[in-house]
């Protein structure tokens, strides 16, 4: 899926160029609540279960700011 987000992410191009930068990271401590997303400055949590998922999350919060509440966890 990461991979998937940065190929989303590339594909955008100057729609979001040079503002977004997708990273793995290790343990969370938030294994209980699925696959995780987290987007900073901002601090927003995600879980996702498919592509259609991440497409929402990239085109939503990363490209307009707008925070897929459906997605988001505490």
């Amino acid at each position: 899926m990461r991979d998937h987000c940065k190929s989303k992410v590339k594909a955008m191009g100057e729609r979001i160029a040079g503002k977004v930068r997708i990273n793995n990271a290790g343990c969370l401590d938030r294994c209980a609540q699925g696959p995780v997303i987290v987007v900073y400055p901002e601090a927003v949590w995600y879980t996702y279960v498919d592509q259609e998922d991440i497409d929402e999350i990239v085109e939503s919060h990363l490209a307009r700011g707008k925070v897929v509440e459906r997605l988001k966890i505490d």
